[in-house]
C-alpha cells in the first residue's frame, strides 16, 4: 500500500519536477554562455558558441580587472546598494513595528496607501523625480539615488516585516512591559533579534534590486566617476562594441557579487518570506 501510495505521489509530483528543469535551463543556459563566452575568441563564439573552449582566452578577465573603472564601478554600486538596504530596513522597520503593533484610528488607511506604491510603476514617475531631484540639488549625487531607491522599496519591505511582527505573540510584548521594557526597547532588543530572516529576506531584496538598477542611476549620475555597474556595462559595451568576449566577461564579472550574495543569503530569504505567514 505504501509503494502505490509512493508512486501515485511521483507521478504527481514529475509534472511539478519536469517544470522546474525547463525553467532552470532557461535561466542557466544564459549564464553559462555568457561564463564560457568570457573565455573564447570572438570568432569562436559563432562556431562553438555552447562547447567549452578550444583556448581558454583569460586575457578577457584579467584586463577588465585590471581596469580601474570597473573596481570605481563596483565600489559605487556597492556603496549605494548597501546605503540604500539600511534606508529602507531601518524606516520599513519602525513602520512597521507601528502597523502590528499599535491600534490606531487610520491604521489600515495608512497602510494601504503604504502598500498602494507596489502599484506606482517607476517609469511613469521618472521624469517628477529628476525635477525634484534637481530642484534638491540632488543630481550628480549618490544620496539622489540611494533616497529614491529606498523610497520605492518601502511599501515592499513593510509589508514583510508587518506580517512578520504580527506573527509574535502579544503575550511576549506584555511580560516585557511588565519587566520595565518601554516600547521601543520592545521593538529594540527583542523584535528585531527575532526578526532576523524577515531583516535578511529584504536586505537580500533590497541590494540585488539596487546591483541591477539602470535607469535611475543613468538619470541622476552624468559625471562617469559616479557610474555604477549597469551604466559601465552600457558604456563598456559601446566602447567594445565588436569585442563581444570581453563584452561576456565583463559582464560576468559584473553579475559575480550580487550571485554570490544572493547564493549565501539564500536560506535566510526563503525563511523570511515563509515566516508569519500564518498570521498577518
Amino acid at each position: 500500500m505504501n509503494h502505490g501510495k509512493a508512486t501515485r505521489v511521483r507521478r504527481t509530483t514529475l509534472p511539478l519536477h519536469l517544470i522546474a528543469w525547463i525553467v532552470g535551463a532557461f535561466i542557466l543556459i544564459p549564464v553559462v554562455y555568457a561564463l564560457l563566452g568570457g573565455f573564447k575568441q570572438n570568432s569562436e563564439l559563432s562556431s562553438n558558441p555552447f562547447g567549452l573552449p578550444r583556448t581558454w582566452a583569460t586575457g578577457n578577465y584579467t584586463e577588465v580587472l585590471a581596469s580601474g573603472s570597473f573596481w570605481l564601478q563596483m565600489w559605487n554600486s556597492t556603496f549605494i546598494a548597501v546605503a540604500t538596504t539600511v534606508v529602507t530596513v531601518a524606516l520599513s522597520a519602525l513602520a512597521a513595528f507601528v502597523f502590528a503593533r499599535f491600534a490606531f484610528r487610520g491604521r489600515e488607511l495608512y497602510f494601504t496607501l503604504f502598500t498602494a506604491g507596489l502599484m506606482f510603476p517607476f517609469a511613469v514617475a521618472i521624469l517628477p523625480i529628476f525635477v525634484l531631484l534637481r530642484t534638491l540639488g540632488l543630481l550628480d549625487d549618490p544620496m539622489g539615488v540611494i533616497l529614491t531607491q529606498a523610497a520605492f522599496g518601502l511599501p515592499l519591505t513593510i509589508i514583510i516585516l508587518r506580517g512578520f511582527f504580527r506573527s509574535i505573540p502579544g503575550e511576549l510584548e506584555e511580560a516585557a512591559t511588565i519587566d520595565g521594557c518601554s516600547p521601543f526597547g520592545f521593538f529594540w532588543r527583542i523584535l528585531l533579534p527575532m526578526a532576523r530572516p524577515a531583516i535578511a529576506t529584504v536586505s537580500v531584496l533590497a541590494i540585488v534590486g539596487s546591483w541591477n538598477n539602470f535607469m535611475l542611476p543613468l538619470v541622476v549620475f552624468s559625471e562617469e566617476a559616479s557610474w555604477t555597474l549597469p551604466l559601465g556595462i552600457q558604456q563598456f559595451q559601446g566602447q567594445y562594441a565588436s569585442d563581444t568576449a570581453r563584452i561576456l566577461a565583463y559582464l560576468v564579472l559584473a553579475m559575480v557579487p550580487a550571485l554570490g550574495f544572493y547564493a549565501v543569503a539564500e536560506r535566510h530569504l526563503v525563511g523570511g518570506l515563509t515566516a508569519g505567514a500564518t498570521k498577518g
